[in-house]
């Protein structure tokens, strides 16, 4: 490897400098690639065009994940941060969720050091037009310029940038983003090779100056007075914690809107890709919540150097001189200016199944694609398939088995096998409720589950891999002292249990005691000297209750993963001809043509296969293992 890059030869071409690019280059480059960066304007990586903010339910298990396998965007959003806070923090484990609102220019400052500091990354600020192949794999890009790049493997994570197009009102004009231009060629190109493409549609919130702000008629949002963080590393920054605020829409917005409906593209039908149903405008709001008579508005700091303040939960592509109308009915934005109006963007993307769980293309060897190109909404779906592209290309170079997450490992897993699976007909977005096995795939166990893939790999590198293993020797001594210790019935444990409503009538193991619902760790550091002097840290303390709390919900959700493993161990030949499969339904033949799937189990999560067909399928996959086995 490390091909001639003065002659413009490269190990892998990323295309794109969002947040699936940025994690893609890197993980490819500190495998020891020499990687080439493509991005339409070199002063946006990592650009954050939405929200300036990093998690939230499910999207935190995924920034863990990735940072578990040895990414960067956690370590970013814990460097940037404007305020942490712990979202559904009363409710159970498997909901619980982090979330950061970032400094935008500072998190694009930190991700732009850490590629600039990887001396095999090449930037380059061009628009790839057109790819090229050699015998079914990829050889080489050409730019808008004419120049040809080369490389046996490319990703593409162009994001909403391929031959996008922004709507305000019934204007619009080619783009990708606001005040970018769109990616024009590569489209085209990619048809030719036989993929098929597809619209999508996401837009985003106006921006606001802050002076023009009344906060007193707003409800304050602070921070998390205990701070959490993203990143499994050590060492991470303490920072002052910024305030966001509360307003919400009233009957006079909701009149604006509803009187300028035959203003909005998507309403008058010049939109036709589907826009995300989990993240939707504040008109689909209204009009698809008719009787609901207010929503949330968030105001959130888009930095500290700025007065730009972000308008969260009101996108819209109506007007721009509408939507100041809009704002200015709502509590404390009376008198707000417009710095940038809200838009809508519609792009091409590339459907999911035309890929496998490696992200690589089913057609052409060595093409990678990662992010909103596969049909996903938000930063951290993006940066979750960015590193698995990254790993993947560094395997395929390498001929080494690609990496493959299950929907049983993480968050991750589940992301792409939906993905790959499923025929996705809106921008997806990551929610707990898309995993069966949510309750083990949690935020806080996330380095148990894919640090020693991060380490295999190569990106978790030896201290890191060792604050893990001491973690994980942790949390099993702490749980054998609490079966080893007895707590004796006398007026002192009495008097420390009834300020928890609790009591007990004789001794009880402190491990048996920390199930009960009332009594969180701290209680079982109150009542035993022994626990309190080990002073383990806060990471460690909350795995250990929740394993324990948990431990019988635990064990039936390990039982449902053997479960559905069993249906995994069913492998579907490449080769298998669904047409000469008998006693299936039409729609089941066409939907197993169009994906193949790998496994029973994957067959199984395709829409519109039924129980029945799975019944058949694994009739005729046990006959074909057994005929295999007597001819050997």
């Amino acid at each position: 490897m490390n091909r001639d890059y003065v002659n413009n030869k490269y190990d892998c071409i990323v295309v794109g400098a969002g947040h699936a690019g940025c994690e893609a280059a890197i993980s490819a480059a500190r495998l020891g690639l020499q990687v080439l960066l493509c991005t339409l304007n070199a002063d946006n990586i990592a650009l954050m065009p939405c929200n300036p903010a990093i998690g939230g339910p499910a999207k935190s298990t995924l920034v863990r994940e990735i940072d578990a396998l040895g990414g960067v965007m956690g370590e970013a959003a814990d460097a940037t941060y404007l305020q942490m806070k712990v979202l559904n923090s009363s409710k159970g484990p498997a909901v619980r969720a982090l979330r950061a609102q970032s400094d935008k220019k500072s998190y694009m400052a930190y991700m732009r050091n850490v590629i600039e500091s990887i001396e095999n990354i090449h930037i380059r600020q061009a628009c790839i037009t057109e790819l090229k192949l050699t015998d079914g794999q990829v050889s080489s890009v050409i730019d808008e310029f004419g120049i040809e790049h080369y490389a046996p493997a490319v990703i593409l994570t162009t994001g909403t940038s391929l031959d996008g197009k922004i709507y305000v009102g019934l204007k619009a004009y080619p783009a990708g983003r606001l005040g970018e231009m769109p990616a024009v060629g590569l489209s085209d190109s990619l048809r030719k090779h036989g993929l098929t493409l597809k619209k999508l549609k996401t837009g985003t919130p106006p921006r606001v100056d802050k002076r023009t702000i009344d906060y007193s008629k707003m409800t304050v949002q602070p921070g998390d007075k205990e701070l959490n963080f993203y990143s499994f590393k050590p060492n991470r920054p303490i920072r002052p914690q910024y305030e966001c605020y509360l307003t919400r829409t009233n009957e006079e917005t909701h009149k604006i809107i509803m009187a300028n409906l035959d203003k909005s593209p998507l309403y008058q039908g010049l939109i036709h890709g589907v826009g995300p149903r989990y993240c939707p405008s504040i008109e689909d709001k209204v009009v698809r919540f008719a009787n609901n008579p207010s929503h949330h508005i968030f105001i959130e700091p888009e930095g500290l150097n700025t007065y730009e303040m972000y308008i969260q939960g009101f996108s819209s592509s109506l007007p721009a001189d509408v939507q100041v109308k809009m704002l200015r009915t709502m509590p404390g934005l009376e008198h707000a200016h417009v710095i940038k109006p809200a838009y809508a963007v519609e792009y091409d993307y590339v459907p999911a199944v035309q890929i496998t769980h490696s992200l690589m293309c089913k057609t052409i060897k060595g093409l990678f694609l990662a992010g909103q190109i596969n049909g996903t909404s938000g930063y951290e779906e993006a940066a979750a398939q960015g590193i698995i592209a990254g790993i993947n290309a560094f395997n395929f170079l390498n001929n080494s088995e690609l990496l493959e997450l299950s929907r049983s490992s993480s968050y991750i897993g589940t992301l792409i096998d939906d993905l790959v699976t499923k025929d996705i007909a809106e921008p997806y977005r990551m929610l707990t409720s898309r995993s069966e096995f949510r309750l083990l795939l949690r935020q806080d166990n996330a380095d148990e589950r894919l640090t020693p893939y991060g380490h295999k790999v190569g990106l978790v590198d030896d201290l890191q891999y060792k604050l893990f293993t001491d973690k994980q020797n942790a949390i099993k001594q702490q749980i054998e002292l609490l079966k080893e210790i007895k707590l004796s019935k006398t007026p002192e444990t009495d008097e420390i249990l009834s300020k928890y409503n609790e009591h007990i009538d004789r001794g009880i193991r402190l491990y048996e005691l920390l199930k009960r619902p009332n009594i969180p760790y701290t209680a079982i550091c109150e009542l035993s000297p022994e626990i309190k002097n080990m002073n383990i840290s806060k990471e460690v303390y909350e795995s250990v209750e929740i394993l324990v709390k948990y431990d019988g919900y635990l064990k039936r959700q390990t039982e449902q993963v053997d479960n559905s493993e069993k249906l995994e161990k069913f492998k579907i030949p490449e080769n298998i001809d669904y047409n000469t499969v008998g006693h299936i339904s039409t729609e089941t033949r066409e939907q197993l043509i169009k994906i193949r799937p790998k496994t029973l189990a994957q067959a199984s999560r395709i829409g519109g296969v039924k129980p029945a067909d799975i019944s058949i399928l694994m009739v005729l996959l046990e006959r074909h293992q057994y005929e295999t086995i007597q001819e050997h």
